[in-house]
């Protein structure tokens, strides 16, 4: 139903913007302050269409901002025609504001309640010496098809040796979150022989698997990723390779620092939470 209302929002935005105006306009000596329009006494302010056009990402010009209110326009329009036509006391909508309640409230008792320890810059110095300690001589851009199992496995490495393109075969079949970038990874590296948790998040497997290609080489044989016979492989290629380009501290310390504060939240959370568990009367 979301997208439903989405798509008609955007069909009489356009409508609005191309056809002079989607809507039968009064001309009224002024407005409220801060207002750009009201529809049947419902103001709909500059900060609505200044926030709707922040997340939209696209560049701030008049036209836009004029399709921008005329979405805003539509939404009013039917929230009044549903409230007058009493949609508000429908079990989905008081449903929906139930479940809308709960997020914030938890979020909010989330945002008060949960206090990380705060980052250092020792211990930002020492995940980059342990980063920097942890990379070999040379560096990878690798490339990985997951295949959801033993048999698309195979069907991959057939349209590999005819010829296909490894970054198309990888939109079309792979699992993994870099399917609609073909496969792509960032560079990495690892001292050899690779070492379990020195893989840089990858699965060890995968990452001995990288140091034996040379450039432009793919895994001629899929790489299971489970004990499961008929569990997902891989599909590796590696694109390049390159002496390892150490960066310099400060120029890494903000993404440590932002992924060290990350951890924190988490374990903070995990407290937290296992705080209420131990207050708590559960039963399943």
């Amino acid at each position: 139903m979301k997208k439903t209302l989405n798509r008609v929002l955007i069909a009489v935005a356009v409508a609005g913007t191309l056809g002079g105006t989607a809507y039968a306009q009064t001309a009224a000596p002024s407005l409220p302050a801060g207002a750009v329009a009201t529809v049947n006494g419902t103001a709909i302010t500059q900060a609505e269409v200044g926030a709707v056009l922040q997340a939209s990402k696209r560049p701030d010009t008049p036209q836009l901002r004029q399709a921008i209110k005329n979405q805003l326009i539509a939404r009013v329009l039917i929230q009044q025609a549903a409230e007058k036509a009493n949609y508000g006391d429908k079990p989905e909508v008081k449903q929906a504001m139930q479940i809308a309640k709960s997020n914030a409230e938890a979020q909010l008792y989330l945002k008060d309640n949960v206090k990380p320890e705060p980052v250092t810059d020792a211990q930002i110095k020492a995940r980059y010496d342990d980063i920097v300690a942890s990379l070999g001589r040379e560096e990878l851009k690798p490339r990985i098809i997951v295949a959801k199992d033993a048999a698309t496995a195979a069907t991959i490495l057939a349209q590999l040796k005819s010829g296909h393109s490894f970054e198309a075969i990888a939109r079309q079949y792979s699992q993994a979150p870099t399917a609609a970038t073909g496969g792509e990874l960032p560079w990495v590296s690892f001292k050899t022989p690779v070492m379990e948790d020195k893989t840089q998040g990858l699965p060890l497997s995968v990452a001995q698997a990288m140091t034996k290609l040379p450039a432009g080489g793919v895994t001629p044989e899929s790489i299971p990723l489970s004990n499961d016979v008929n569990g997902p492989r891989a599909i590796v290629k590696v694109d390049a390779k390159r002496p390892t380009q150490v960066p310099m501290f400060e120029a890494a310390k903000p993404v440590i620092q932002q992924q060290l504060q990350a951890l924190a939240v988490e374990r903070a959370s995990a407290d937290l939470v296992g705080r209420l568990l131990k207050r708590a009367a559960i039963q399943q």
